[in-house]
């Protein structure tokens, strides 16, 4: 179960995320804890390093660059585009989505610069701008294959309509979406589509953004500024609700022998062969919980009663709020209604 295919490329089941040193939640790390983090990945070995302009607004990509250079030769470079920091006239930087061709190629080439490498191994469309038809934005993406500057292509939070539009383009390795215990989007077709397809299905915060792990108990000691903050299930009565299905997890980890971050990761694991676990962390014991949730064995029945015990009709609160649904193709409403914006 420890390696996985992803486009030509076999990488580790369990890849590292790098958003959390320098994007979305309140902090960052310093150069030396990132170098620290990324050495002991690799010592892992883990293959698939994943990051994005968006995070830190290029900062996430310039961090990641140099501990990686040395090490090109022996794993998967992965970046997006599509959904990047834009500076306003007052000079504040905002997340903007633009998915025009001209856009994605300039994405490409900034994030070229700050990797300090001549080539990305893999690149998601970070979101669909749903103003440009995704065949627009995935033919300039492929133009970049044919340049030489990227080697494989991925999308990010798209269901399976544009998935599929996307993959008649060109050829699709990769769908990166939130998967985990309490965000069960990807049961409503992509996971399956991506089976079929021969796309690998990136699963990102397969530790529910902490809270599966168990240790985030008090949402009130979120820093200002994490992400979290704004996100529904997160807001503090959703939240005591949601902990309560905790404990039945316990009882499921004591009985598989790890812990419940280890657990989590492992059920993302045993949903396919074609699945990759994407946890990102800050913290060195975080990681190795990573590393070991890939020699997690996980009975049928084990299976089924987290099935049980996490029906998403359980889980309190959106994982986005209206805004953030409205970005993603990924929502259910967006299956119900494919091509419809979110309603207000």
């Amino acid at each position: 179960m420890q390696q996985r295919r992803i486009g030509p490329w076999n990488v580790f089941s369990v890849a590292f995320g790098g958003m959390n040193l320098s994007h979305g939640y309140g902090a960052t790390v310093s150069t030396e804890q990132a170098g620290r983090l990324i050495s002991a990945a690799l010592d892992g070995g883990m293959t698939l390093f994943d990051t994005a302009a968006l995070y830190g607004f290029g900062a996430n990509e310039r961090l990641l660059g140099p501990w990686l250079k040395a090490h090109r030769d022996r794993i998967v470079l992965a970046s997006k585009c599509g959904m990047a920091g834009v500076q306003g006239e007052d000079g504040v930087m905002r997340r903007v989505i633009d998915g025009r061709p001209a856009t994605l190629r300039r994405n490409c080439e900034d994030s070229l610069q700050r990797l300090g490498t001549e080539v990305i191994d893999l690149y998601y469309l970070h979101r669909w701008d749903k103003r440009v038809p995704i065949e627009e934005s995935v033919g300039e993406m492929a133009r970049l294959v044919q340049e030489g500057k990227v080697r494989a292509l991925g999308l990010s939070e798209v269901g399976v309509q544009t998935l599929r539009r996307a993959h008649r383009e060109h050829p699709i390795a990769a769908l990166q979406s939130e998967y985990s215990l309490w965000t069960r989007n990807a049961e409503l077709g992509t996971l399956q589509a991506c089976q079929e397809l021969g796309i690998a299905y990136v699963a990102f915060s397969p530790v529910g953004r902490g809270f599966l792990s168990g240790k985030l108990t008090d949402v009130g000691v979120l820093n200002k500024g994490d992400m979290r903050c704004s996100m529904p299930r997160f807001q503090a009565d959703h939240y005591a609700r949601n902990l309560q299905l905790l404990e039945p997890m316990r009882a499921v980890a004591a009985q598989a022998g790890c812990t419940l971050a280890e657990l989590a990761v492992a059920w993302v694991l045993h949903q396919g062969a074609h699945v990759i676990a994407l946890p990102g962390t800050t913290q060195l014991a975080h990681l190795q919980e990573n590393l070991r949730a890939a020699t997690v064995h996980l009975t049928p029945e084990m299976l089924q009663r987290l099935d049980a015990i996490f029906q998403p009709a359980a889980i309190v609160g959106d994982r986005y709020p209206l805004q953030g649904q409205s970005e993603v193709d990924t929502e259910k409403y967006a299956f119900e209604h494919p091509g419809l914006p979110v309603p207000a």
